[in-house]
């Protein structure tokens, strides 16, 4: 089967994600801009996870230009990663209100992991049904970069409790690493390697 109905519906549920994270602002209380300085660490928040999951939609759309057909494990591996990007929104939220205290700052690290993981299944299932020797397959090689944000977000979850400012640093890290579209996937797109 062909990949537009995945991509479509994934499209709708990250533009949803992403509605909901922006309607989780309150009004400022006062006419001052001082009345801004309570919302800074939930904005703070609000600025990662939309990086975030503009990569998650950015890396996935990648992604589907190289791969040409998917199946029913593809579909789940698709739906696992977006069940645990759907609940970023709370974990946002969550964290920017109480951005000093490890607990949420440690879950959000472990919503953070999981979908780094789900996005590794993912890419690992597109690479399965296409072949070893498909054009995905070699745009993606090992995973390295993968594997390196899974350990990444795998250490900011004990950081949280060291200090939650560690785990924030480990965050911005990741998003730094991704916010790039994926070279791997543009070299073979620029050399015309669309389909197998």
């Amino acid at each position: 089967m062909s990949t537009r109905r995945l991509e479509a519906f994934s499209d709708g549920v990250i533009a949803i994600i992403i509605t909901i994270m922006v309607l989780e602002f309150n009004v400022p209380h006062g006419h001052t801009f001082a009345a801004l300085r309570p919302l800074w660490p939930i904005f703070i928040s609000y600025i990662l996870s939309f990086i975030l999951v503009a990569n998650y939609w950015n890396n996935h759309h990648h992604l589907f230009q190289v791969a040409t057909k998917v199946n029913g494990r593809i579909l789940w591996a698709n739906a696992h990663l977006l069940f645990w990007l759907s609940l970023t929104p709370v974990a946002t939220t969550w964290m920017g209100e109480n951005a000093s205290h490890s607990a949420p700052v440690a879950l959000y690290g472990v919503l953070q992991l999981a979908c780094g993981f789900a996005f590794l299944i993912l890419s690992r299932e597109l690479i399965f049904h296409h072949g070893s020797e498909s054009a995905i397959a070699h745009a993606l090689g090992a995973g390295k970069k993968e594997l390196i944000s899974v350990g990444i977000y795998s250490l900011s979850i004990p950081l949280a409790f060291v200090d939650s400012r560690l785990a924030f640093i480990c965050f911005f890290a990741v998003a730094g690493m991704w916010i790039i579209p994926d070279r791997r996937i543009e070299r073979h797109i620029d050399l015309g390697v669309h389909h197998e």
